[in-house]
C-alpha cells in the first residue's frame, strides 16, 4: 500500500514540477541558471522515497567546467540531481523529449539534446557545447557512461565529455553518488542515506583530444 502511494504521489509531485518549471524556465527566456533551479526541485522529492540526501559540494568552483556524473538508476532524478550547480546546462539524448511532461521542462530549461547514433550529428552537438561553454560562461553536466549501470558498477565512459572539456579547455569535475541498487524498497519507511559528493577539480590544459582516450 505504501508503494503505491509514493507512486502516485512523486508522479504527481514530478508532473507539477515539469509544468511549473516550464513556465518558469519561460518566463526566464530559458536562462541556464533554470536548469539547476529545477533540478533542485526534482532532487527535494528524495524524501518521498524514504531517502536521506547528504550532499558535498565545492561551492569554491569557477565558471566554466564540466561535471561528469555516474548514472545509476532512475532514482537519480531524486538524489544526483541536487548536486547540479548555478549556470549549469545538460547534455541528454533526444529521446528524452518525448517522456511526457519532463521532456517539456528539459527542453524549456535549455539543455541540450545530443543523436548519439548518429556520429555526425553527436560531434556537431558537441562543437555547439562548446561554444555555449565559451560564449555564456556556464557548465555542462553529462553522464559520461552513456546509460543508467542498475548494479554493474561504473561502465565505460564515452569520450564525448572529455573532448568537450578539452576543446573548451575547462576542467572536470567528477561527481558520484553512492550505491543505491536494490537500496530502495518503495514498501519501506525508511531506505537509508545516500551520499553525493563532488571531487576535486581535474585540469584538463595537459590533455589533446588524441589523448583523451587514455
Amino acid at each position: 500500500m505504501l508503494k503505491i502511494f509514493r507512486i502516485l504521489i512523486v508522479a504527481l509531485a514530478a508532473i507539477f514540477i515539469s509544468i511549473f518549471g516550464t513556465i518558469y524556465a519561460l518566463l526566464r527566456l530559458r536562462h541556464p541558471s533554470s536548469v539547476g533551479v529545477v533540478a533542485r526541485w526534482f532532487g527535494a522529492l528524495h524524501k518521498l522515497v524514504g531517502l536521506e540526501l547528504i550532499t558535498r559540494k565545492k561551492p569554491e568552483i569557477n565558471y566554466p567546467v564540466v561535471y561528469i556524473g555516474n548514472h545509476q538508476n532512475n532514482y537519480d532524478m531524486v538524489t544526483i540531481s541536487s548536486m547540479v550547480a548555478e549556470k549549469t546546462v545538460s547534455i541528454g539524448k533526444k529521446s528524452l523529449i518525448w517522456i511526457p511532461f519532463f521532456g517539456l521542462v528539459y527542453w524549456a530549461t535549455g539543455n541540450i539534446f545530443i543523436h548519439r547514433e548518429k556520429r555526425s550529428s553527436a560531434i556537431e552537438t558537441m562543437n555547439k557545447a562548446g561554444q555555449i561553454v565559451k560564449e555564456r560562461n556556464v557548465a555542462v553536466w553529462m553522464f559520461p557512461e552513456g546509460t543508467r549501470s542498475r548494479g554493474r558498477g561504473l561502465l565505460p565512459f564515452k569520450t564525448g565529455a572529455f573532448h568537450l572539456a578539452i576543446s573548451a579547455g575547462v576542467p572536470i569535475v567528477p561527481v558520484v553518488c553512492s550505491n543505491l541498487h536494490n537500496k530502495v524498497d518503495l514498501n519501506r519507511s525508511n531506505n537509508g542515506t545516500v551520499i553525493c559528493e563532488m571531487l576535486d577539480p581535474i585540469d584538463t590544459s595537459g590533455y589533446s583530444v588524441k589523448t583523451s582516450k587514455n
